[in-house]
């Protein structure tokens, strides 16, 4: 066990072109002591996992706004298993319909965070699931 920071990387898939939020996010998650990385804007699948890989985070946070979470979600958590990074916790946030979220999680999400979510809320989870691996 090592004393380094929690890892967080938010990313922007598909073409979204909105990142505010993400932003937002990714500023509070830094402020709380997490190291964040921020992949910017029109990111793929395979890029977010490629940063995950490569940065060695310890969570994925994606944010859209564009409609395509059913697809786009899934399959980043199908290619962070494929390539043996099914370990790091996925979740997720957006504009995202309440009937999505159950299949959503089915596909391995761990969290779906809708508007009116707060900093803290985000933060807190991020915090709980740390201390659930003995972090």
């Amino acid at each position: 066990m090592t004393d380094r920071k929690v890892r967080v990387l938010v990313a922007k898939p598909g073409l979204d072109g909105h990142d505010r939020g993400a932003k937002v996010i990714a500023r509070a998650l830094r402020d709380a002591g997490f190291e964040v990385i921020y992949t910017g804007l029109h990111q793929t699948p395979e890029m977010i996992v490629n940063a995950a890989i490569q940065e060695d985070v310890d969570f994925v946070g994606m944010s859209i706004l564009s409609g395509a979470h059913n697809h786009l979600f899934p399959r980043v958590v199908e290619l962070l298993r494929e390539k043996g990074a099914g370990d790091k916790i996925v979740f997720g946030g957006g504009i995202i319909p309440q009937e999505d979220v159950t299949a959503l999680k089915e596909a391995g999400i761990v969290e779906i965070f809708t508007p009116g979510t707060t900093m803290q809320g985000i933060v807190d989870f991020v915090k709980e699931k740390m201390a659930e691996r003995g972090n």
